[in-house]
């Protein structure tokens, strides 16, 4: 096997419970893998949220359409159990964010009823026809605590009611960060992966300020090109962005900042 990333340090900052995949591809092709988690997902377990969320699941019947925006939206809660079973039903709808949550969403044994075609954010999900004319139509966005309001916000231009369940919450991880300062001092990392905003603006917290300025100098690899533009105004140089969210993506535009393949617009 030709091992294009031969030593090459790439910092993975995906949450801890989602970066195997992409970290033992990185290996295989001879990369270094460096665990760097900025963000940490759990679950909403005060008792507020927690009736927050019962008595979401005890009206999901009462909806047109179930949207689901991320994996950790899918998996932190137990849909599939006897208790909160969704069963398939002709009057309510799933709608996935994306391949991998749709992927999630059937091995849940939930049906997905919209998957967009072309790309893995609220836009792709708002450019389907079946989310055009909503008038009358009742949504539920399965999401985490936060986040961007557009999905809802379009929705409800177009016609529809709109609610949120919030069944996780995104976090800071506590970690070792002495690993990393010592290959920023050797000027020894080579590339940095970031898959959310919050993911990025963590690392930033997580690390002493004495390190930014080298930090935005390495090649940053990120999924969107609305990260693309948050990191080019935070002070990023060099900026890829992948043509999905996949690890097998993520990985190529990798080893395209190390070989030479990628023309830096500054």
């Amino acid at each position: 096997m030709n091992k294009s990333l031969n030593d090459v340090r790439v910092l993975v900052t995906r949450p801890a419970h989602q970066a195997k995949n992409l970290c033992e591809l990185l290996e295989k092709q001879g990369g270094v893998a460096i665990r760097f988690p900025t963000l940490a997902i759990a679950a909403l377990e005060n008792t507020q949220a927690t009736q927050a969320i019962q008595a979401g699941l005890a009206q999901w019947m009462t909806y047109q359409w179930l949207i689901f925006i991320s994996v950790n939206a899918v998996t932190m809660h137990s849909y599939y159990s006897v208790d909160d079973k969704i069963k398939k039903n002709n009057s309510v709808r799933i709608a996935a964010i994306g391949k991998a949550t749709a992927e999630a969403l059937l091995l849940a044994g939930l049906p997905v009823d919209l998957l967009p075609e072309q790309g893995f954010n609220s836009e792709a999900v708002l450019a389907m026809p079946a989310m055009q004319n909503m008038l009358g139509q009742r949504c539920l966005i399965v999401r985490g605590l936060g986040g961007r309001e557009e999905l809802a916000t379009t929705l409800r231009s177009r016609g529809a009611v709109v609610d949120y369940l919030e069944v996780y919450q995104r976090i800071i991880p506590s970690i070792d960060n002495s690993e990393l300062y010592l290959l920023l001092t050797q000027n020894k990392l080579d590339v940095i992966t970031v898959t959310s905003v919050n993911a990025l603006q963590n690392l930033l917290i997580m690390l002493n300020e004495q390190y930014h300025q080298q930090l935005f100098l390495i090649p940053l690899v990120v999924i969107s090109d609305r990260i693309r533009h948050i990191a080019a105004d935070i002070g990023f140089k060099r900026i890829a962005v992948t043509n999905s969210p996949s690890d097998v993506a993520i990985l190529e535009t990798v080893k395209m900042c190390v070989t030479g393949g990628l023309a830096w617009p500054n």
